[in-house]
């Protein structure tokens, strides 16, 4: 078994994870090297117009913007994209909690994989509202025989296997939508993964999920969140205002135009206004014949302020409603786009109580000579956290077959070779009905030991 997976771990499969985001298209081309890091060969953006708070609005341009990420991409990595792993988000998600029942005939074999699997299929046949479609489920803890609080039944003896899973369904136009734009790219679509939960790959260390976290994911369009708790994601939730609520409050605030207002949010944006000095000025350019505005950084900073703020009781607010609150020695890790925003941690430690860092993906990427510097360098931006959790919940499922097929291999080596033979008596016949390797060439002595 140890032969197999290090094996595996060594394998050199590209995989390709694509982030239809808000305001960025993203490709992101890799594997998994002999270290066990991500080795990135190509990375391919483009602007997403046809995407409005996480959700495909308008599919030609779409479609444009995959096009464009994908050939650059695969020019840099000189990899012939088809196969993509697909980030979804969006305000349609939801997410519910459901128990599964499974009572076991075959009670002379322990419990397998495939129990398990028997599980999560039978959640998949849930019976959802008009419209809706299951795309995760997530096991929890399980209980075998009525002994609760098992995290790993395989191998374990027991008749009635029982188990909590964590659901999350999304609406079927929307899933639809991105496998139609995904389709029209010229690709085809391996994986539909939740974007909060890729991001969680990419950002958060095991040691966070078992002693209980959450997962901010700040991104143009929407903010997502996961919790995490002993190791098990407990709560999912997708709250409808990003980076691009904060541009839109600037613009309005300040009466400046839409490119401005993104700019001074990137250069001079806080979100505590108490940091910054009360004759600290910006000159922002007019339009034609007209004077140059001014602007106060510190009249900026109110304005991101204020909707930093709503955005945070949000998440605040799926904090309490999880029931995890109490239990959240991690605090909270920021991510995305948005966690680029100065202070913005200490507003978050202010608002909700709870201790906060920011999420950057660099941890499980192995530097690739090959790329470009700056390449190398952007990828470690929190902006990328859901592209490249993407890439290693890929790389993982890649493994993870791999290593199935290497097992359904072994099995088949294995032969029953029956050879009855006269005068060996009850004992000898019985050994002989055992399974015995055809490759084994052991004589009737050696084999009777």
């Amino acid at each position: 078994m140890e032969k197999a997976i290090t094996k595996i771990s060594k394998s050199s499969s590209i995989v390709v994870g694509l982030d239809i985001g808000t305001t960025k298209i993203c490709v992101i081309i890799g594997r998994r090297n002999e270290q066990g890091k991500i080795e990135v060969l190509g990375l391919g953006k483009a602007p997403s117009d046809g995407v409005t708070r996480g959700v495909v609005s308008n599919i030609a341009k779409t479609v444009k913007g995959i096009l464009q990420a994908v050939d650059e991409g695969s020019t840099q990595s000189n990899v012939d994209v088809k196969i993509v792993n697909v980030g979804i988000a969006g305000q349609h998600i939801k997410s519910l909690q459901h128990r599964g029942i499974l009572t076991r005939k075959d009670l002379s074999n322990e419990i397998s994989k495939k129990d398990i699997d028997r599980l999560i299929d039978d959640m998949f046949k849930l019976a959802m509202s008009p419209g809706e479609e299951i795309i995760h489920v997530l096991p929890q803890e399980f209980t075998v025989d009525n002994e609760p609080g098992v995290k790993d039944p395989v191998g374990m003896a027991g008749v009635r296997l029982e188990a909590n899973f964590h659901i999350i369904t999304g609406q079927v136009t929307a899933i639809k939508n991105i496998i139609k734009c995904v389709e029209q790219g010229n690709l085809e679509t391996e994986n539909l993964i939740l974007e909060p939960l890729a991001s969680s790959e990419s950002v958060l260390s095991d040691e966070e999920k078992e002693a209980g976290v959450v997962l901010v994911d700040i991104g143009g369009g929407t903010t997502d969140v996961a919790i995490f708790h002993e190791g098990i994601i407990r709560h999912t939730a997708v709250i409808p205002f990003g980076g691009n609520s904060v541009t839109e409050d600037i613009r309005e605030g300040c009466a400046v135009m839409r490119n401005q207002a993104e700019l001074l949010k990137i250069k001079f944006g806080s979100a505590l206004a108490e940091e910054n000095k009360e004759n600290e000025i910006i000159c922002v350019p007019g339009l034609r014949g007209r004077e140059p505005k001014e602007i106060s950084v510190k009249n900026l900073a109110f304005v991101i302020q204020a909707r930093m703020e709503e955005i945070i009781d949000h998440v605040h607010y799926e904090i309490k409603s999880s029931g995890y609150e109490k239990k959240l020695i991690g605090g909270i890790v920021v991510t995305g786009g948005g966690a680029l925003l100065k202070h913005l941690p200490q507003l978050i430690e202010y608002v909700t109580g709870l201790d906060c860092r920011v999420g950057y993906p660099n941890e499980h990427l192995a530097k690739n000579e090959t790329l470009p510097k700056n390449v190398y360098e952007d990828l470690k931006s929190p902006m990328y956290a859901t592209g490249i959790g993407l890439l290693i919940k890929g790389v993982e499922k890649v493994e993870a077959e791999m290593l199935k097929e290497a097992q359904q291999a072994r099995k088949k080596d294995s032969v029953v070779e029956v050879i009855p033979k006269k005068g060996r008596g009850l004992f000898a016949s019985l050994l002989e009905g055992t399974k015995k390797f055809i490759k084994d060439d052991i004589s009737d002595q050696e084999y009777l030991k």
